[in-house]
């Protein structure tokens, strides 16, 4: 895939509890091409450059030549993990009305599972 730039606008910028960032993004109209480029990079691990004006040749060879050592094909098992203890709680929360408390909850017992192979 070739290098994708588009112009646009940051419009709004938000932590998460896990300690990451969201940023959304609104772009101008956007050719067929560029809109099948970016919907092929939906949930996609990507480097993303912010600049208030156009990139210079020199900046577009560089981007495109950055690589990364990181391998984001799946999510890490903790958080696969904490997904699906996420979703059991929106299905039955056990009384619990805060998610963090019944991670904890559902943790320990994994925890205490899993210490009980040991003996």
């Amino acid at each position: 895939m070739e290098l994708l730039i588009l112009p646009g606008q940051i419009e709004n910028i938000s932590t998460r509890r896990d300690k990451t960032w969201k940023v959304i993004i609104g772009s101008n109209e956007l050719t067929p091409q560029q809109a099948g480029e970016l919907v092929k990079l939906n949930q996609e691990f990507c480097f993303i450059a912010f600049k208030p004006d156009t990139f210079k040749k020199p900046e577009r060879v560089m981007l495109e030549n950055l690589e990364t050592e990181l391998e984001f094909k799946e999510k890490p098992k903790s958080q696969r993990l904490r997904a699906v203890l996420y979703r059991l709680w929106e299905k039955d929360s056990k009384g619990y009305d805060d998610f963090t408390l019944y991670y904890n909850f559902r943790m320990e017992k994994i925890i205490e599972f899993l210490k009980t192979q040991l003996d």
